[in-house]
């Protein structure tokens, strides 16, 4: 079964870039350029993953998450946020990262770094978790 992958981001050239890698493996993708629009589509789509921006208009990424996990129907998604709040190394230090369902990618973010995060999540025993 495709598993359907939620890219929330206020920067049209992310989004664009992340729904092509992610078609071109295989994923149904589903996109929102605000955190709004995002929060609307995850409650209607029920997407299996949510790639979430923290740092958009009218609405940011943590308001979208916490309004997710306080939703019996989404509070189970899983989430990647992709933020420059943090640095490469901060993100390979753990810092910034929250625990559960929340995952977090630094800015600027290689294609096989999110790839491998999103198999990690949707494709359980994908080897990916283990290395």
């Amino acid at each position: 079964m495709v598993k359907k992958i939620l890219v929330v981001d206020d920067e049209p050239h992310i989004v664009k870039m992340t729904e092509l890698r992610l078609k071109a493996n295989g994923y149904e993708v589903i996109t929102a350029h605000d955190g709004q629009q995002g929060l609307d589509k995850a409650r209607s789509e029920k997407p299996d993953l949510i790639i979430l921006d923290i740092v958009m208009p009218y609405m940011d990424g943590g308001d979208v998450a916490r309004a997710l996990a306080e939703d019996d129907s989404t509070k189970d998604i899983p989430i990647i946020f992709l933020t420059a709040l943090i640095t490469k190394t901060e993100e390979s230090l753990g810092i910034g990262i929250t625990t559960g369902t929340h995952h977090i990618i630094a800015k600027p973010f290689e294609d096989e770094e999110l790839l491998d995060k999103v198999k990690e999540l949707l494709e359980p025993g994908s080897g990916k978790e283990e290395e």
